[in-house]
């Protein structure tokens, strides 16, 4: 497990058991998740500096008025933003207070616990959450051409982020690191239910493009954990082979999708079709031994 994962996981524990009303000590948090009390001590005075947090007799507990406020998914948000503080553009004490207020939270969805530095274009990234919250058009620059939209979430997805909003009354999907020169317009707009429902439900990140099928080999060491949960968006199991392994389908809009997925698990996994695209991860791996 990633150092991120851990860190999240452990946080999500943590804040169930405030959110649940439980006191507790530094000691038995040490004994619990099996480390130092450093550790515990920077979960709870730096990590989760944000929540109101009380100690007496030793024993940390939240503020009674907080307490029972945060539901399943909001403690894994949180969890996961705490986590990784040094990453993310804006998390402030300040910030992470306010996100506890649901208008802040419906500005984000967050699928997984890695994050990609995008620390560097906090002014750009909140700016957008601005505009998603008060449900106003923003413009910018996208690939050298200016576009105008409706945001409605940024989302992250194994640990990349993604502006999902409308142009010309379609749902469309922006990478964020090719975001820039965001203008909020102050021009404001109706948010339709259907589409925040599709944004909340699909397993896609993008909605702009025709999606196409990937079949994927993967082998034995690892076929475990694609039959316990879905490491592909929309992973459909087509066979079971013989030696232990898999055949897994998907569908994805973009190349860089699944590459970045299948990627993570090489040696283990193999693109069987479309053929263009096993021999585009071949290039980019010679290339990247070349270096």
């Amino acid at each position: 497990m990633k150092n991120h994962d851990k860190i999240a996981t452990r946080l999500a524990q943590i804040l169930n058991k405030l959110n649940s009303g439980e006191r507790f000590s530094v000691e038995e948090l040490v004994e619990e998740f099996s480390v130092t009390s450093r550790t515990i001590q920077r979960d709870l005075n730096e990590r989760l500096s944000y929540l109101p947090l009380k100690k007496e007799n030793n024993l940390y507990y939240l503020e009674e008025y907080y307490l029972g406020k945060l539901n399943f998914n909001d403690i894994k948000n949180f969890a996961a933003l705490s986590g990784v503080r040094d990453l993310f553009p804006s998390l402030k004490e300040d910030f992470l207070k306010n996100i506890l207020d649901a208008t802040i939270n419906q500005a984000y969805l967050i699928k997984g616990h890695n994050y990609e530095d995008i620390s560097g274009d906090t002014e750009t990234f909140l700016c957008i959450e601005m505009a998603i919250i008060n449900h106003t058009v923003i413009e910018f620059i996208y690939n050298g051409k200016l576009r105008e939209v409706k945001p409605y979430k940024l989302i992250n997805t194994k640990g990349i982020w993604y502006l999902a909003s409308v142009e010309d009354e379609k749902l469309k999907t922006f990478s964020f690191k090719k975001i820039s020169k965001v203008t909020d317009t102050d021009l404001a707009f109706e948010i339709d239910k259907s589409v925040s429902e599709n944004i909340q439900n699909s397993d896609n990140t993008w909605f702009s493009h025709e999606p196409i099928e990937v079949v994927i080999k993967v082998g034995a060491e690892v076929s475990g954990y694609f039959t316990r949960r879905k490491i592909l968006p929309n992973q459909t199991i087509v066979k079971e082979l013989a030696e232990g392994g898999l055949l897994v389908s998907t569908k994805v809009a973009f190349d860089e999708e699944i590459l970045k997925i299948v990627r993570y698990w090489i040696p283990h996994v193999k693109i069987i079709s479309p053929v263009h695209l096993q021999e585009k991860l071949e290039d980019i791996l010679k290339k990247y031994l070349k270096l």
